[in-house]
């Protein structure tokens, strides 16, 4: 995916909502947090990026985790799926301009294995009919930010994304694979990944060599995104077997004009 900013100059800011793990539909998502976030990317006119796992999709008739304890009374029906879907598509609505993607994570990839159905097509597809330009991405790819300045200067971010695997690590956050991760993705600005419901931002130095042989200095960053779904329930499962818990939210990237290149920020948004 590329997205492409033309004609900047000094005062230009673009922000970016990067996110995953919604988990929209489950009972203890915080939905509220989730709207006020969104607000603030229209107010910021902030692009939106979901990283896998927009949606639960636990509770189905075949699904072994199923509880009816947790699922939230509108999604109760045959047609829990469709229920699901159509409910996702009346939240996202207002932000179906905002939202450029939706990628794959493992809880959607588990209904399109088990069902044939790919809930974030089917999201993407409503959203699209509101207005949106929503792209539906795979489990792992790249987002190439361009920028061009002056009518001739130009740069770019390239950032990859993964869902995620594993446990993330109750010591560790899972920050252990950054330095994995930086071996293989060397072309990379920023890494993000979620799954884990950890929050981190992590810059990792490089030194590097310029085509024309000159040796400069550059950071790639890591972020590992949170979700929105509150696991840590008194006497629940996460309780029961010793998980902690865990911050809910977001990460804001920020773009902005310095001299001739654009410079990002970093930001964790979180409770």
């Amino acid at each position: 995916m590329t997205l492409r900013f033309d004609n900047i100059s000094q005062g230009w800011e673009q922000w970016v909502m990067l996110s995953s793990d919604h988990h929209f539909d489950n009972k203890h998502a915080d939905l509220r947090l989730l709207k006020r976030h969104l607000d603030k990317a229209v107010e910021r006119d902030a692009l939106v990026m979901v990283f896998g796992d927009l949606f639960c999709a636990m509770q189905g008739k075949y699904d072994k985790r199923s509880s009816m304890e947790d699922i939230r009374p509108e999604h109760v029906g045959a047609n829990y799926l469709n229920l699901i879907a159509q409910d996702a598509a009346n939240f996202y609505a207002p932000y179906a301009d905002r939202i450029v993607m939706v990628s794959e994570g493992n809880h959607e990839t588990g209904i399109l294995d088990h069902h044939g159905l790919h809930l974030l097509s089917i999201l993407a597809d409503k959203l699209n009919q509101k207005g949106g330009q929503v792209q539906v991405g795979p489990y792992s790819g790249w987002v190439r930010f361009m920028f061009r300045m002056h009518k001739t200067a130009q740069n770019s971010v390239r950032l990859y994304y993964h869902h995620g695997a594993g446990g993330g690590g109750p010591v560790t956050k899972g920050v252990i694979q950054t330095n994995r991760q930086a071996v293989y993705l060397p072309d990379a600005d920023i890494v993000v990944n979620g799954h884990t419901h950890d929050a981190w931002v992590l810059p990792i130095a490089r030194e590097r060599l310029s085509d024309a042989g000159t040796p400069h200095r550059d950071l790639l960053w890591f972020v590992r995104t949170p979700s929105y779904k509150n696991e840590f329930q008194k006497n629940g499962w996460s309780d029961r077997t010793w998980k902690p818990p865990k911050p809910l939210g977001c990460v804001w990237a920020r773009f902005y004009l310095e001299g001739k290149r654009v410079i990002m920020d970093l930001t964790p948004d979180l409770q």
